[in-house]
């Protein structure tokens, strides 16, 4: 079966594993979702990944991140804005903060996947892709 929104897919295994309690989840490779979890590991979101296989068979292997003393994930909300059937596109100045600064969103600019923090100090707006806090 033939999935409409790979990128929501990948959030919804994400939020799964994480309801769920697993600590390694698996998720079908693109180039947009290598550049997502490699943006959430260096935000601190996601403990390791590792990208595995080539070409169709290739798999991201992430371990999910929780906080030690109450043993809750660290990613609270997952969500997607622009969707393929109504794309969110923010120029600079409209570009949105998650809970003041403790989250982020992740955007699609012209020079690649960035944090909405990130656009703005390189001056650029894009698609909205998704939020995560």
């Amino acid at each position: 079966m033939a999935v409409t929104d790979p990128i929501a897919d990948y959030l919804t295994r994400l939020r799964n594993a994480q309801q769920a309690g697993h600590r390694i989840v698996e998720i079908p490779a693109s180039k947009m979702k290598k550049a997502i979890t490699s943006i959430l590991y260096d935000q601190g979101f996601i403990l390791k990944y590792k990208f595995e296989g080539e070409g169709k068979d290739a798999i991201i292997k992430i371990a999910i991140k929780y906080d030690r003393e109450s043993k809750q994930p660290v990613i609270q909300k997952l969500g997607r804005i622009s969707k393929p059937g109504l794309r969110k596109y923010s120029s600079v100045t409209e570009l949105p903060r998650i809970i003041n600064g403790l989250g982020i969103a992740i955007v699609s600019t012209s020079k690649g996947l960035m944090t909405a923090k990130q656009a703005t100090l390189q001056n650029v707006g894009g698609e909205v892709i998704c939020y995560v806090y």
